[in-house]
């Protein structure tokens, strides 16, 4: 008897294969559930050619290369999923941003930020009563400039002494639930693989389906005003080492 499913479903990307070729044993793969994933689509075309003789329709047609690829779009931001596209590996530390912070440049018209200890870039300094940016140059020697030393200690001319200003910078923190990973630029061809596994449940049917040999060909980071950032993560497959791509099962009856 057919089986009719709805949802999402649930799936899974389990590395098979390090960025650096190094097989990963299944006993250790961890696998990486895509969270809270919002839909999903699996595209399996084939190219087909036609052979024509004085007629109108062909007299044959065949099939040629395949072409699998699949998309998922998931509201659970996750470092492990995200670094199937990437490879690189993990620190167990997090770069955080000070948006707007604060502050008055005193008499001496330098500011020490609350994060300078681990400061790490700057991204802008307003006055705070008008939102109007100051420029930063090498050194504060006029008005409405304002410079940073390595420490992240903000200094501005002598006339702005006393002024209400609002800063924005980048700093790090040491979070042992949190990852930073360094996108280096890897040679062509120097990808991580893995397997998917998606499988979808109702009513005590499942159709489970799974593809052994996947890359991750494209991450979409797109955020809108006043809804939740759906990322969409876009991967292809292909046969394995043994000449399999993969299997799916069904309940039928």
């Amino acid at each position: 008897m057919p089986v009719t499913l709805f949802g999402s479903g649930t799936m899974w990307a389990i590395p098979t294969i390090a960025l650096n070729g190094t097989a990963i044993a299944a006993a250790n793969a961890t696998p990486v559930p895509f969270g809270a994933m919002q839909d999903v689509s699996i595209d399996i075309s084939y190219s087909v050619k036609e052979l024509y003789g004085m007629y109108q329709f062909p007299i044959d047609v065949a099939r040629g290369t395949a072409k699998l690829a699949g998309k998922a779009k998931v509201a659970y931001i996750q470092s492990a999923l995200f670094n199937q596209v990437f490879g690189e590996t993990a620190a167990a530390n997090e770069v955080k941003v000070s948006f707007r912070e604060a502050g008055n440049t005193a008499a001496n018209s330098s500011i020490t930020p609350a994060n300078a200890a681990t400061y790490a870039y700057d991204l802008g300094v307003m006055w705070a009563a008008n939102s109007i940016p100051l420029t930063r140059a090498a050194n504060a020697a006029n008005n409405g400039i304002y410079a940073v030393s390595a420490n992240g200690v903000y200094t501005f001319g002598a006339g702005d002494a006393n002024k209400s200003v609002v800063i924005s910078y980048a700093y790090g923190a040491t979070t042992a639930t949190a990852n930073t990973f360094t996108i280096n630029n890897q040679l062509l061809g120097l990808q991580p693989y893995f397997k998917t596994v998606l499988s979808v449940t109702r009513a005590g049917k499942v159709f489970t389906v799974w593809f052994n040999q996947c890359i991750a060909s494209k991450l979409t980071l797109a955020t809108k005003l006043e809804d939740f950032m759906i990322p969409e993560f876009d991967f292809s497959m292909m046969a394995d080492s043994s000449q399999v791509v993969g299997g799916y099962s069904v309940t039928e009856g």
